[in-house]
């Protein structure tokens, strides 16, 4: 009966535990400006070059939503510039998105942006 007691403590210590941690996390997220004082801009393409990212961190898009969108797609949709069917569509100028683990990809949506260098590939570990 007391062995019963003491790994039901210890199992609810490792929950304490893991839920700290989880909390800890994202309670530490970095919030970034894509483009920084640029803002979400055709020369975005090299702004997460020597940036660390982890996952649950914020990136904040700001931009004129008459003149542009994000659009987070895959790596075969960054690379060609194509929107893949149900991709999701931020419009409303000041966009936050939090990073998934791995690779993230966002690109203008407006049609010549994304080739024009207003896409970022973004790994968060």
């Amino acid at each position: 009966m007391a062995q019963g007691r003491g790994t039901a403590a210890m199992i609810a210590l490792m929950l304490l535990f893991c839920m700290l941690t989880l909390h800890s996390r994202m309670a530490h997220a970095n919030t970034y400006n894509v483009g920084d004082t640029s803002g979400w801009s055709f020369d975005a393409i090299n702004w997460a070059k020597g940036k660390d990212f982890m996952a649950t961190d914020i990136l904040e898009f700001h931009y004129d939503p008459a003149l542009h969108n994000v659009v987070v797609v895959d790596e075969d949709g960054y690379n060609a510039c194509n929107i893949p069917e149900g991709a999701k569509v931020y419009q409303s100028g000041d966009d936050q998105i939090s990073l998934a683990q791995g690779m993230n990809y966002f690109i203008c949506g407006i049609p010549g942006h994304c080739q024009g260098g207003m896409k970022i590939a973004v790994n968060a570990s």
